[in-house]
């Protein structure tokens, strides 16, 4: 029997839906430019955007603005147990409630900007992410930091990685087809409002 020291410790939720829910309102009011809805993804969206990843193949997963942590579980249910999940977000009431909320040896929180990705990663010993996960609402960012964060991305990504993007503006994908034009396409129906998917892959 393998010792329980190899395993990754499960995840412990310990606030309720409702304390994430009013989080994600109040993240919402104070910085709308940097929370994409006010009404978190759907259970539909989150496996239609995570079913393209080959978690065979993935040992770094990053995730932009993972907010209450709406992806966490369904990304670390799927992950290896010897792979990281790496999670950064620049408003630090989100970063303190998932420092309550995920207990894993697998995840690892940043509070910080995706614009620093390949720093970041270099600081936890990876020259490159295999997939790099985003809902951040790249059309109402400050000018030039949609563009800056799309060609880090790019960078950070090893080749056959992908960007997996969901938003509900099908102009964000003017921002990363310069840097990725390998591009798949969906729409996620089951969502408020419903959602455009993309996974732009490195070549």
């Amino acid at each position: 029997m393998p010792s329980t020291r190899s395993l990754p410790r499960a995840s412990r939720h310990t606030d309720k839906p409702a304390s994430d829910w009013g989080l994600f309102v109040r993240g919402f009011i104070k910085h709308p430019a940097m929370v994409a809805s006010i009404v978190p993804s759907s259970g539909r969206l989150i496996r239609h955007m995570l079913d393209r990843v080959d978690w065979a193949d993935c040992k770094v997963f990053v995730e932009y603005g993972p907010g209450v942590g709406t992806f966490c579980q369904a990304v670390l249910d799927r992950l290896a147990p010897d792979a990281e999940y790496i999670a950064i977000d620049p408003n630090p009431d989100f970063v303190e409630h998932l420092r309550h909320k995920i207990r894993d040896s697998r995840f690892t929180l940043i509070q910080g900007s995706a614009e620093d990705v390949r720093q970041i990663l270099k600081d936890r010993g990876y020259d490159h992410a295999d997939y790099i996960l985003s809902g951040l609402p790249f059309t109402t960012l400050p000018a030039g930091v949609g563009d800056l964060i799309a060609r880090e991305t790019a960078a950070a990504l090893r080749p056959g990685g992908a960007f997996l993007v969901y938003q509900f503006r099908p102009r964000v994908r003017n921002f990363f087809a310069p840097y990725l034009p390998k591009i798949d396409h969906a729409m996620e129906w089951w969502n408020v409002p419903p959602a455009q998917l993309w996974w732009a892959w490195k070549e």
